[in-house]
């Protein structure tokens, strides 16, 4: 199980290798992705709190990178943070998500990318449920459910 400690490990020191890589130009994930999922995703942007359906979907399946795909959450993992944004306890794979420092809007957080695209997917905070106390809080534009 991921702990806070490995996150802030991995944001300091470097992250596990991804699956795999892909990589686009602006022009090209522009082309392929809405104009929200692109200012979010690929321009680090939030959506708003409440904007999205997904924070009240819970039901079996799994959730990946709404650019590329790659597998980054399982539905059994999901819960009810009240935030207004999908979270999420442990990521599907270990080496699905990257974690970044982020000292922006004057305070320090840990930024979760998607580690085969870059995809800025929100952060984690370690104030989530038992067991692990993780709380990866999602811009649901950044994912897709796969099924």
């Amino acid at each position: 199980m991921l702990t806070w400690q490995d996150i802030v490990a991995r944001s300091e020191s470097g992250n596990l290798a991804p699956p795999s890589r892909v990589e686009k130009t602006d022009q090209e994930w522009q082309a392929q992705l809405s104009e929200e999922a692109f200012r979010v995703t690929r321009q680090k942007g939030t959506e708003r709190a409440f904007s999205s359906g997904m924070c009240t979907l819970f039901e079996p399946g799994r959730y990946g990178c709404t650019c590329c795909g790659t597998l980054l959450f399982d539905a059994h993992e999901k819960f009810d943070s009240g935030t207004g944004w999908p979270s999420f306890t442990q990521p599907a794979q270990d080496n699905a998500i990257a974690y970044h420092k982020d000292g922006s809007h004057g305070m320090t957080r840990i930024e979760t990318t998607c580690a085969t695209c870059d995809a800025h997917l929100g952060h984690v905070f370690p104030d989530g449920p038992p067991p692990s106390g993780l709380r990866f809080c999602m811009n649901a534009v950044a994912l897709k459910k796969l099924d």
